[in-house]
C-alpha cells in the first residue's frame, strides 16, 4: 500500500462505541402490516361484503358450489393484497442489502474486512477495482474510476480526486468528475484509493432515494376505484329494492311470508353484481398470465388495466435505450475516420491506433471501456501481428490529476529501448505530444464532433524511450513524469454506449399507437440527444437539464413538459417529480428505469417498468412490470395485451348488466303487476353457472380487435362503468326485458299456466345469454355474424348452454324441482319468435350505437 495509506484510523474501541451511538450501517424498514390487520382491511371493502353477502345467500338457499365459487375469489383478492402491501418492505429490505456490502477498514493502523453494517462514521475505507463502497465518503488519497450508474444513470465511470482541504464533511452531489465524493452501492472500475466515511444508513445518497420510495404511494387502480363505487351503489339499491319487493309481496299481495321473503332474495340475488369483482380478478390475473408468455413479469396486477390507456412513456436511456455496455464506435486519425457499421474490414492506416489503444490497456480490464477496446481489437485485428496477447509492461503511469492520461511501458527487441503507449484526455495526449497550435486545434474540432454525437473520446499515442533499466535488485529510472518522454500522436478512439437494436422499430410504433415517449436520464444533454436522433425518438431539439427543472415551478415546468421530449442531467428526485407532474396533467405514465435512482420515479408512475437483468433489485421491487429479456419492444407487446385485456373486460361489463337487467324485470314487474313469480331463486343460481364462465373464459380469451395498436390510447376517465357505457348495456337488456314481459301478459291473458310461462320465459332467457355474448363480442359487426367467428370456448359455452337447457325441460325431477312444464309446439314456436325479436332488437341498438358514436366524434374532431 502507498505511503500516504498508512494511517492508524479508528480505534476498534472508538469504532465498537460509535456503532452503538450511530446504530448499524443499514436502511431503516418500516414495520410491515400483520397479516391480519391487511385480510381485515380487504373484507370490509363493500365489493367484498357484497360477495360475502352473495355467498351466505347461496348457502342458505343450500347451493354449496355457488356459493364456495364466490368465496373463493375473496381469498384469491386477499392473497393479491397481501403480496402488494409487501412489496415496498421488499423494496426496502433490497435497498438495505444493496447498501451494506463488506467493507476494508483501517482501524488500529491495520487492514480489515468487515460487515458493511459495521462501518461508522469516520472509519478509512482501502477501495480496490471493483468493490462496491459501503458508505458515503470523501476520497483522501489515490485515485478512483467509479461508475456511478446506479445514482446518476450514466454509463461512463467517473474520476475521483482526493480533496484538497478538510473542507465540508459531506460528500458533492454524484456525477461529478474529478470530486472526491463516494457513494454507497457504486462500484470502483479503477484505482486503488483511501476514503474517510461521512455518511451511512439512511443519510447516504442512496438511503435518501428509500425515503423517497417508502414515502412514495402507488397510484390506485381507476377501474377498481369507479367498480367500487358503483357495487356500493348497486349494493344499497338491491337492499332497497328487496326489502320493498318483501313488503309488497306480503302486504299487498298477501302472499305467504316466506314466499315473500323468497321472492325479495331472487331479486337481491338479480341485483347482486357479483360477477364485478371476478372480471376484475379473473381478467388482471389471466391479463398478467398472458403477459408473462411475452417474457414481461406484472407484480402488480391492476397495472395490467392501466397499460391500455398510457399516454406517456417515460424512459430511461441507460440500459432502457441503450445497451448499457460501451463499445467503439468510431477511429479517427488526421485524415481518415473508420466506422465499424456495415464495414467488413479494417484498413491498414487504423492497425497502429488500435494496437497501441489495445497495449495501453490491461489485457482483462474491469473499466467497461477498456473491455470495449480489447473486444474491439480482438474482433478487427484478428490474425495480424498487432495482437500481443500476455504482453505485461515493466512499468506503468496511471491517470492523475496532473495528467489526464496513462502510459504502459514496454520492452523491445532491443534492450535499450522501450516502447510507449499512452491513452486518455484528448487534448492530454496531445500535450504529451507536444503539438503545434494548428494540429491541436484540428484535433479540437474531432473531439467536438464526436462529443455532439453523443460518443466519449480517448487519444492515443506512442512513443520509444532509449533509456536504460537498472538491475533488478535496483530501482528502475524511469523518468518521473510522462512529460519526460517523446510521444506520436495516432489518432482518437470514440466509444459509446450504443442503443438497443429493437428500440427504432418500439419508437415508431409507439408513435403509430398514440404513445408520446420522452427521455428521462442523468447523462449529458448532447449525449441524450445523439441517442434520441439515432433511435428515433423525437423530432425536437430542444433539452431540459435537471438545473432548469429545479428553477421552474410547478405550473410552468408542466407547460414546458408538453414541448420537450428530453429530460437530461436528472437526478432522482427530478424525475420523480416529472413523473408526478405529467399526472397531475391528466397523463397515464409508464416508467422503464434500472437503476436505484430510477425506483421512486418507478413506484410513482401509473406503470413502473423495470429492467430484469440488468435492473437493480430495488427498481424490480419498485415496479409494476419487469421486462425479463431487458428488450425494450416486450413494452409495446405488454401495451398490447393491455389494450386488448381492456377491451375485454368492456365487452364482459357490458354483457353483465345487459344480462341482469331482463332478470332484474322479471323478478320485480310479477310482484307489482301481481302475476305469478316468472324467476325464483333456483332460476337465478342456474343463471348465473352460465353468466360467471362466460365472464371468465369466453370473454376474456377473445382475440384482440382489427387496427388495436392504431388507435389513440383510451381517455384515461373514460371506463367500462361510466354512465355511456353502462346505458348501452342497459338498453339492450330492457329490449329484451320488454319483449318477455310482453309475452307474459299474452299468455296470461291467453290462460297459460304459471309452469307454460314459466318454462317460455326461462328457456328464451336463457338462450338470450347466447345472443348476448354475440353481441357484444365486437360491436362492429352484427351478433350472427360474430357467430361465424366462434372461438373455442365460445363453441363450448353455447354447448353448455343447449345441454344444461334441454336437461332442465327434459329431466322430469329437475323440470319439477324448478318449477318448468313440458313445453309444447306452442311453447316452442313462441320461444323462437321471441329469440328472433330479441336478435333484431339488439341489432337496432348497435346500430343506433354505431351513429351516436360517430355523430359524437364527428362533434369533438370539428370542436
Amino acid at each position: 500500500m502507498p505511503e500516504a495509506f498508512a494511517r492508524q484510523g479508528l480505534s476498534a474501541s472508538e469504532a465498537a462505541r460509535r456503532l452503538a451511538d450511530q446504530g448499524p450501517n443499514l436502511l431503516p424498514g418500516s414495520e410491515p402490516k400483520s397479516t391480519a390487520a391487511i385480510v381485515r382491511e380487504v373484507v370490509t371493502e363493500p365489493m367484498f361484503l357484497m360477495l360475502l353477502a352473495a355467498g351466505g345467500i347461496y348457502l342458505a338457499l343450500g347451493d354449496r358450489g355457488e356459493a364456495l365459487f364466490l368465496l373463493s375469489f375473496v381469498f384469491v383478492v386477499i392473497g393479491i393484497t397481501l403480496v402488494q402491501e409487501r412489496k415496498t418492505q421488499r423494496a426496502l429490505e433490497s435497498l438495505r442489502d444493496l447498501s451494506a456490502p463488506r467493507a476494508l477498514v483501517i482501524r488500529d493502523g491495520q487492514e480489515q474486512r468487515i460487515a458493511g453494517r459495521e462501518v461508522v462514521l469516520g472509519d478509512l475505507l482501502v477501495l480496490h477495482e471493483g468493490d462496491r463502497i459501503a458508505a458515503d465518503a470523501l476520497l483522501v488519497d489515490g485515485q478512483l474510476e467509479v461508475d456511478e450508474s446506479l445514482l446518476t444513470g450514466e454509463a461512463v465511470p467517473v474520476t475521483k480526486l482526493p480533496a484538497l482541504g478538510a473542507g465540508d464533511a459531506t460528500a458533492p452531489p454524484p456525477g461529478g468528475d474529478g470530486t472526491p465524493g463516494l457513494f454507497a452501492s457504486t462500484v470502483v472500475t479503477r484505482g486503488v484509493g483511501l476514503a474517510e466515511v461521512c455518511a451511512i444508513a439512511a443519510h447516504t445518497a442512496v438511503g435518501r432515494i428509500g425515503a423517497d420510495l417508502a414515502a412514495t404511494t402507488e397510484p390506485p387502480s381507476t377501474l377498481q376505484q369507479r367498480s367500487r363505487k358503483l357495487v356500493r351503489q348497486l349494493g344499497v339499491a338491491a337492499l332497497l329494492l328487496a326489502s320493498a319487493q318483501v313488503l309488497l309481496g306480503w302486504w299487498w299481495n298477501d302472499q305467504p311470508l316466506l314466499e315473500s321473503l323468497l321472492s325479495g332474495i331472487a331479486l337481491a340475488m338479480a341485483i347482486l353484481p357479483e360477477e364485478i369483482p371476478v372480471i376484475l380478478t379473473v381478467f388482471l390475473a389471466l391479463g398478467a398470465w398472458r403477459i408473462s408468455r411475452h417474457k414481461v413479469l406484472t407484480r402488480r396486477v391492476t397495472a395490467v388495466e392501466a397499460l391500455g390507456a398510457i399516454t406517456v412513456l417515460a424512459v430511461d436511456k441507460t440500459g432502457t435505450l441503450t445497451v448499457n455496455r460501451m463499445a467503439v464506435a468510431e477511429l479517427a486519425t488526421t485524415d481518415a475516420h473508420f466506422q465499424p457499421e456495415g464495414a467488413d474490414r479494417l484498413a491498414e492506416e487504423f492497425h497502429p491506433l488500435l494496437e497501441f489503444a489495445m497495449l495501453a490497456t490491461p489485457g482483462d480490464p474491469f473499466d467497461p471501456m477498456e473491455k470495449a477496446i480489447q473486444h474491439f481489437g480482438h474482433h478487427w485485428l484478428a490474425g495480424t501481428e498487432h495482437v500481443h496477447e500476455g504482453r505485461e509492461p515493466e512499468f506503468e503511469y496511471a491517470l492523475s490529476g496532473e495528467i489526464l492520461a496513462m502510459t504502459r511501458v514496454f520492452a523491445s527487441d532491443h534492450p535499450s529501448q522501450h516502447l510507449l503507449a499512452t491513452k486518455g484526455a484528448p487534448e492530454a495526449v496531445a500535450d504529451l505530444c507536444h503539438l503545434d497550435v494548428a494540429q491541436r486545434d484540428a484535433i479540437g474540432r474531432q473531439v467536438e464532433n464526436m462529443a455532439e454525437r453523443g460518443l466519449r473520446v480517448l487519444g492515443v499515442a506512442r512513443g520509444r524511450w532509449s533509456g536504460q533499466a537498472a538491475a533488478p535488485a535496483a530501482a528502475p529510472p524511469w523518468p518521473q513524469s510522462q512529460h519526460d518522454f517523446d510521444f506520436e500522436f495516432l489518432g482518437l478512439v470514440a466509444l459509446a454506449d450504443p442503443p438497443r437494436p429493437e428500440v427504432p422499430a418500439a419508437l415508431a410504433e409507439c408513435r403509430q399507437a398514440g404513445v408520446r415517449v420522452i427521455m428521462m436520464t442523468g447523462d449529458h444533454p448532447a449525449t441524450a440527444l445523439a441517442i434520441a436522433r439515432q433511435v428515433g425518438l423525437s423530432e425536437r431539439p430542444d433539452v431540459i437539464t435537471g438545473a432548469e427543472i429545479e428553477a421552474l415551478d410547478d405550473a410552468t415546468l408542466r407547460q414546458r413538459l408538453r414541448h420537450v421530449d428530453l429530460c437530461a442531467r436528472l437526478k432522482p428526485q427530478h424525475k420523480l417529480r416529472l413523473v408526478q407532474l405529467l399526472r397531475a396533467d391528466g397523463e397515464v405514465v409508464a416508467m422503464t428505469g434500472d437503476g436505484v435512482n430510477d425506483a421512486p420515479a418507478l413506484k410513482a408512475a401509473d406503470v413502473g417498468i423495470a429492467m430484469g437483468e440488468r435492473g437493480t433489485d430495488v427498481a424490480r421491487e419498485a415496479a409494476a412490470l419487469v421486462l425479463l429479456d431487458d428488450s425494450f419492444a416486450r413494452i409495446m407487446a405488454a401495451i398490447r395485451q393491455g389494450r386488448r385485456i381492456d377491451d375485454n373486460i368492456r365487452k364482459a361489463t357490458r354483457f353483465v348488466f345487459a344480462v341482469h337487467v331482463p332478470i332484474i324485470a322479471l323478478a320485480l314487474v310479477p310482484t307489482l303487476l301481481q302475476w305469478p313469480a316468472l324467476l325464483l331463486p333456483v332460476h337465478i343460481v342456474l343463471l348465473q353457472l352460465l353468466i360467471d364462465p362466460t365472464c371468465a373464459v369466453v370473454l376474456e380469451a377473445e382475440p384482440e380487435a382489427p387496427g388495436l395498436m392504431e388507435r389513440p390510447p383510451r381517455p384515461a376517465s373514460d371506463s367500462p362503468f361510466a354512465p355511456a357505457a353502462l346505458a348501452y348495456a342497459v338498453l339492450q337488456g330492457a329490449g329484451i326485458a320488454a319483449v318477455l314481459l310482453l309475452c307474459t301478459a299474452w299468455l296470461i291473458a291467453h290462460g297459460g299456466s304459471a309452469a307454460q310461462i314459466r318454462t317460455v320465459v326461462f328457456g328464451t332467457l336463457m338462450l338470450n345469454v347466447l345472443l348476448l355474448i354475440l353481441a357484444n363480442r365486437d360491436l362492429a359487426r352484427p351478433a350472427f355474424l360474430s357467430a361465424m367467428a366462434p372461438t373455442t370456448w365460445l363453441w363450448r359455452i353455447a354447448f353448455a348452454m343447449v345441454t344444461l337447457l334441454v336437461a332442465v325441460l327434459g329431466l322430469p325431477w329437475l323440470r319439477e324441482l324448478m318449477g318448468l312444464a313440458l313445453p309444447g309446439a306452442r311453447e316452442l314456436t313462441l320461444a323462437a319468435g321471441l329469440v328472433a325479436l330479441c336478435l333484431v332488437w339488439l341489432e337496432l341498438v348497435r346500430v343506433l350505437g354505431q351513429r351516436l358514436g360517430g355523430a359524437r366524434r364527428g362533434n369533438q374532431n370539428s370542436g
